[in-house]
């Protein structure tokens, strides 16, 4: 179907026979200025092309002028072809992943292909797969320490996503740790988002030290909104330490406060996740990487395609058949005057 996006420019059609007819017979002008090169001007209109009146009692002059203009005018309308439907498949879910990068995320009693990492290591190298995986997700990433922060927003720019986490810095936020600061910030980012698709994933190695909303409180916030909560509480429960006299077992994971995880899990509907090492990091995401896409609404357009350079095209070479015209009658009338006789000697 074709359309013009701009049809009241149609009223410019009449303009070209209305002006000449603005002027009333009697109309009474004032003296113009004399110009002298005037009759050196009109003499060469004469020569090439005739005089004004003679150009308008031309018939293909006046047919070529009366169609360039035509044309130009439909130009000017911009008329563009719109194309059928079409029916657009949006899948999948919001993610938004809230990662602690307090300052106990450095302790390194987690492995990462041999060698010993940090928490905050092998956390973005398992984020970064876990992201690179769901294409058609919108995800976004929060950041929280003392204070939550929103590092990227919900988007489909997974490589982008993948950047500021491997950016990510520990202390950044602050050394404490509010989670339930970083949950009510994500309930306001996913609450204008479909019901069926809010997800929040929440890493954290510790327990709420910060922050003006509880984490349960939050969490029922969450749930209020149909935001689905999965908690992973990350840290080794052992690890060898040296002492005076050799090595000690020590719980590194002493402060994670896991019965306040489980608990905002079911609160909303999710689930709690426990990684003791960088292999059970990667099963929970994987896990959550299951997670069945949730159809959103349906959304249709209809491709647009612009053709007003058709019109104009045919403006320039109606116009340029119009001079060529003018150029030819004016010689050819120019061929037929009689040429002056000769001055006798």
């Amino acid at each position: 179907m074709i359309e013009l996006l701009w049809p009241w420019m149609l009223i410019l059609l009449p303009l070209p026979w209305l002006l000449p007819r603005s002027r009333t017979p009697g109309e009474v002008h004032e003296q113009a200025p004399l110009v002298p090169f005037y009759a050196r001007i009109s003499q060469l209109q004469r020569e090439l092309g005739g005089t004004a009146t003679h150009k308008q009692n031309s018939r293909l002059q006046t047919w070529l002028m009366g169609l360039a203009w035509l044309a130009l005018v439909l130009a000017a309308c911009r008329p563009q072809m719109i194309g059928d439907p079409v029916q657009l498949d949006v899948s999948g879910r919001d993610l938004m992943l809230a990662v602690d990068v307090s300052p106990s995320m450095n302790e390194q009693d987690m492995v990462w292909h041999g060698y010993q990492s940090t928490r905050l290591h092998v956390v973005k190298e398992v984020v970064k797969d876990f992201v690179s995986k769901r294409q058609g997700d919108r995800v976004g990433l929060i950041l929280f320490g003392t204070q939550p922060y929103v590092q990227v927003p919900l988007t489909f720019d997974l490589k982008t996503v993948n950047q500021l986490v491997d950016e990510a810095m520990l202390g950044i936020a602050g050394r404490a740790t509010a989670i339930g600061d970083a949950v009510a910030l994500a309930v306001k980012r996913l609450r204008e988002r479909p019901e069926q698709s809010r997800v929040l994933i929440l890493l954290t190695d510790g327990a709420n030290t910060a922050g003006e909303i509880p984490p349960l409180k939050a969490a029922e916030l969450a749930a209020a909104e149909r935001i689905k909560i999965y908690s992973i509480g990350i840290g080794a429960e052992e690890i060898l330490r040296p002492g005076l006299f050799g090595y000690r077992r020590d719980n590194p994971s002493i402060d994670l406060d896991e019965d306040m995880l489980k608990e905002m899990a079911a609160l909303t509907g999710g689930q709690y996740f426990r990684a003791r090492s960088s292999s059970e990091l990667e099963m929970v995401y994987e896990a959550v990487n299951q997670l069945e896409p949730v159809s959103q609404e349906q959304k249709f357009y209809r491709p647009v395609k612009a053709l007003f350079y058709w019109p104009l095209a045919a403006a320039l070479g109606l116009s340029a058949l119009l001079i060529l015209s003018q150029v030819l009658g004016g010689l050819r009338r120019r061929a037929q005057a009689p040429q002056p006789k000769e001055a006798e000697s």
